[in-house]
């Protein structure tokens, strides 16, 4: 078993949290309301985990997010991450997905072909993104649907975060239809 630890940290868009091991980046929190909701989901994306001093990366990926939640342009490619447990299939989709920058969109579909898939992959890219521990530093808030609508996003505030987080890289999409789940603040 991997030792854990894991910080909260405010950034303009609410209470973020991130976790970590040695090998690097565990689990990333997007923006809660407050701390005290950070550090619950914090302790439930990572049981186990401890507080503790962030390394150096650690702070650099701290330092990033908050640029990221300031709507400056990101990149998070050079940390490193800890997908220890999570499948092969999906630790491809991942990196797959940690090539698109800052602006960029793709689909689903497009990934699946990118990892030599049909569409049938799809729905398994689709699955890895709805798995993903470390959203934003594995940027799932990129991957929109067939026809560039914006699909699912399993983080609080669904779908209308995705759209307030592609909106801070400049990328607009369209709201589904009747959406009104909530989203953090920024």
């Amino acid at each position: 078993m991997r030792d854990l630890h894991y910080v909260t940290f405010e950034t303009a868009g609410g209470v973020c949290g991130i976790a970590w091991s040695g090998a690097g980046i565990a689990r990333f929190q997007l923006p809660a309301r407050s701390a005290e909701g950070a550090e619950r989901m914090m302790r439930r994306r990572a049981p186990g985990a401890v507080p503790g001093l962030p390394t150096p990366e650690v702070a650099e990926a701290v330092a990033a997010a908050k640029r990221y939640f300031e709507g400056k342009a990101t990149d998070f490619t050079q940390l490193m991450l800890d997908l220890d447990g999570q499948d092969a299939f999906f630790q491809r989709v991942y990196a797959a997905a940690r090539r698109i920058h800052w602006g960029q969109t793709t689909t689903y579909g497009a990934l699946a072909r990118e990892l030599g898939g049909g569409p049938e992959t799809a729905r398994d890219v689709g699955q890895a993104m709805a798995a993903n521990p470390i959203p934003l530093i594995v940027p799932c808030h990129r991957v929109l649907a067939a026809g560039g609508k914006i699909g699912g996003f399993s983080a609080p505030g669904g779908a209308a975060a995705k759209i307030r987080m592609l909106g801070l890289e400049g990328v607009v999409v369209a709201p589904p239809a009747g959406a009104q789940q909530a989203s953090f603040r920024f």
